[in-house]
């Protein structure tokens, strides 16, 4: 079963569900931070409410869901809430911050420049960000604690409260002592050390974390339900007797006959029964060139009819279909993907307990030496302040956050911790073909006539037959008809002919526009042209025939556009240690021409989405860390299954949100840029930990033993976070590949070619 869970704040929270359930005989349980969501296997006789009853004890709530569902609308709203109230508690934290940092700079460095009542206003900047902005930490933190358990929150809580209770302690009371009375102190002294923009400045950047997580995970679910708005919600089931009736798609059932037309979506997997229609199946294999069916073809649900009426006799209907079984993938693929727990999360049980333990220590044996008891509060405080988590708290999202301002600027967006865990791993990469390494729509790539005809004539023939078909390559003919002739002349006795072509009367001429052979046998045709013909063919590109009262005019050769950035991508993508591979629902020869143009050996052409999947599962299998570049709706099941998914933002929004990072500029070099940028960052991540560990490590003994006061423990603590924040800010000057003002398109080695979805497993023999 699948249980959905509340109340999880961090990686902490996921590991403590998880193991209270895996404390029940019998139960068998994973716990996904990223999705909020339990995979729960039961081995034994474990009644369910029993399940929710542990998990409600520890302080969370749960509910069992389908395992294949969606986001529902009340979690939906839940998550928009959440965002919503992250984001109002970010802004606060982040407009009062920067003020608040100044003022502490200037007023500790130049002790002059304080008036009256200035800690008041430092009290009054600070007192939002810690009490209401910090909210969320403190309550999350006291829930742990009702439960005897710690978080990441229990860490961030204290330290808010510990640096604000000791700069509060410093401005009023220790110019109090030094001056004999509060009201003398509001108008000078030395403050005792003003460290208030150090738990705003933490409040601020982890708002900014927690903001980006729920951000993500919101978009998680929408990518689930884009893909299942690709179905259409109501079917024209057809009655035994012809009678037609609107139903819901969920009322259909297999072997139920139903009606297709023009612009409608199949609603199931089947088998057409009568009638003739191209079929635009880029939501399943990614192509922009339709296919033409006819009784007898079969045809998948999500696919689209773009002429003619067909009917169909459904044969996989809901889940069983293939875009159900894309659905489920995607979502599995989210759930198995568990979110990587951060450092800090998996040492909080032991971390948070042990500092207050030593401080307690500290305490203790200051007072049984005989020391005074202000003495040894002092000793016992200076080891909380010391041990103050700043630093640790901010290491991951000080970061995250600089890397996405650079990413940003670079056109690269990555919605959180786990993509950058992924990226360090990754040594192949899958290119999908149309979309990503193409532009994704049909153009005419080259134009050939016959003698006694000039190329004007031509276009205007067949632009002016094509100007009337519904169907993509015609309108590309149509459209490069009329930016080379102009103005068409008008057809008459237009009829269009599913697989072949179309044909009508034009100038008088009548003229037929389609696919080789369709009207008689290409060897009849010139033999320039049929030299070209034979070319065109080889290189992958569709070819079609224009005839004029039954003689050759000319054809026409009509291609996917290369991406100019794609050669230079696939270098620099190989200059990073990667290997990359093509992966393509088109047919073998025209993946294989245009994988040679772009510089790329190993080829997998004819792959459903399925076998994408399967095809990342048998790499994976062999200890590859996969990488899937992709921009279609038939990506997404891949996207999400791969270690990192890299969705390219002309892409449709299922892929987006499925993907872990997402190309925004029309550029493809920058999947190379995204990786390092990555990469880079998850350096960053670990620089900043070990340091804030080794920090408190180094720091907690010497304040223990009374070598360090307060003051000097509250100014190591703002170093330490500054020294974090600094390491972090080097990420918006770091130097990434793929910037380049222009592509550097050039032909590069021939590939090896590997036809076919079987071919997958002769890429790893290759490595072997």
């Amino acid at each position: 079963m699948t249980l959905a869970i509340g109340g999880m704040t961090c990686g902490a929270c996921a590991s403590r569900v998880e193991r209270v359930l895996n404390a029940v005989d019998g139960v068998s349980a994973s716990v996904n931070y990223a999705s909020e969501r339990a995979s729960v296997q039961l081995t034994g006789d474990v009644p369910l409410q029993s399940l929710l009853e542990r998990i409600a004890a520890a302080g969370y709530s749960a509910s069992p869901i389908s395992p294949d569902a969606a986001q529902s609308d009340d979690t939906a709203e839940d998550l928009d809430r959440r965002v919503a109230s992250l984001r109002r508690r970010l802004i606060v934290a982040g407009v009062l911050f920067m003020p608040l940092c100044d003022a502490s700079i200037l007023f500790s460095v130049s002790p002059s420049a304080r008036f009256g009542g200035w800690q008041w206003l430092m009290v009054a900047l600070a007192a939002p960000v810690v009490t209401w902005a910090a909210l969320p930490f403190y309550e999350a933190a006291i829930r742990g604690a009702r439960h005897r358990t710690t978080t990441m929150d229990t860490l961030v809580s204290i330290g808010i409260v510990a640096a604000t209770a000791w700069s509060l302690y410093s401005m009023f009371f220790l110019d109090r002592s030094s001056h004999g009375s509060l009201s003398s102190g509001l108008g000078g002294g030395s403050g005792g050390g003003i460290y208030l923009d150090v738990p705003a400045g933490v409040t601020a950047f982890l708002l900014a974390g927690r903001f980006f997580e729920a951000w993500s995970k919101r978009r998680s679910g929408n990518a689930l339900r884009a893909l299942a708005a690709v179905a259409p919600r109501e079917v024209c089931v057809l009655g035994a007797d012809g009678s037609e009736r609107l139903v819901r798609s969920e009322e259909l059932r297999v072997g139920q006959s139903f009606v297709v037309r023009p612009g409608q979506t199949v609603a199931s997997d089947g088998e057409v029964l009568a009638g003739e229609s191209a079929m635009d199946q880029s939501v399943m294999t990614g192509e922009p060139e339709p296919v033409d069916v006819g009784a007898g073809a079969a045809v998948l649900g999500g696919t689209i009819a773009l002429s003619g009426r067909i009917v169909v006799r459904a044969a996989r209907v809901g889940a069983e279909t293939q875009l159900g079984q894309m659905l489920a993938m995607v979502q599995r693929a989210q759930n198995e993907k568990a979110a990587v727990q951060r450092l800090a999360d998996r040492v909080c049980s032991i971390f948070v307990p042990a500092v207050l333990l030593a401080s307690l220590g500290t305490l203790l044996i200051w007072l049984a030496l005989g020391n005074p008891g202000e003495r040894a509060f002092s000793a016992a405080l200076c080891v909380l302040i010391i041990a103050c988590p700043c630093a640790l708290g901010l290491a991951t999202p000080a970061a995250l956050l600089v890397s996405s301002w650079t990413g940003a600027r670079l056109g690269i967006f990555f919605k959180g911790y786990a993509s950058l865990e992924s990226s360090r791993h990754v040594d192949t990469v899958l290119l999908d073909k149309t979309g990503t390494l193409t532009e994704g729509r049909m153009s005419v790539a080259e134009v050939q006539t016959a003698d006694g005809f000039t190329e004007e004539q031509l276009l205007r023939l067949a632009g002016a037959v094509e100007a009337a078909s519904e169907h993509p390559i015609g309108r590309a003919i149509a459209r490069l008809a009329q930016e080379r002739a102009g103005a068409l002349p008008a057809v008459t006795g237009f009829e269009a002919l599913p697989g072949m072509g179309a044909r009508g009367a034009v100038e008088g001429s009548q003229v037929y526009v389609g696919r080789i052979g369709a009207t008689g046998p290409w060897e009849s045709a010139p033999s320039s042209i049929a030299l070209h013909a034979s070319q065109w063919q080889s290189e992958g590109r569709t070819v079609v025939l224009v005839q004029a009262d039954g003689s050759v005019a000319g054809a026409l050769a009509l291609a996917d556009s290369l991406r100019p950035s794609a050669a230079a991508a696939v270098r620099e993508l190989r200059a990073l240690g990667l290997r990359c591979v093509m992966v393509t629902g088109d047919n073998a020869s025209t993946a294989h021409a245009l994988a040679e143009r772009v510089g790329i050996e190993e080829v997998v052409a004819g792959a459903l989405p399925t076998e994408k999947v399967e095809l990342i599962a048998r790499l994976r299998a062999q200890g590859r860390c996969v990488a899937m570049v992709g921009d279609g709706v038939n990506d997404a099941p891949a996207l999400a299954a791969a270690d990192l998914g890299l969705a390219v933002g002309s892409g449709t929004d299922v892929a987006i949100n499925a993907a872990d990072l997402i190309i925004a500029r029309d550029d493809l070099r920058a999947t190379a840029t995204a990786i390092e940028l990555a990469r880079r960052t998850l350096r960053t991540i670990h620089s900043n930990l070990a340091w804030a560990f080794a920090y408190n490590l180094a720091a907690i003994p010497l304040a223990a033993v009374g070598l360090l006061d307060p003051l000097i423990a509250g100014a190591a603590m703002a170093l330490s976070s500054s020294f974090v924040v600094w390491n972090s800010s080097r990420l918006r000057h770091a130097g990434i590949p793929g910037q380049l003002p222009t592509a550097r398109d050039t032909e590069v080695p021939a590939r090896r070619a590997l036809p076919g979805t079987a071919s997958a497993l002769a890429i790893g023999a290759h490595e072997q």
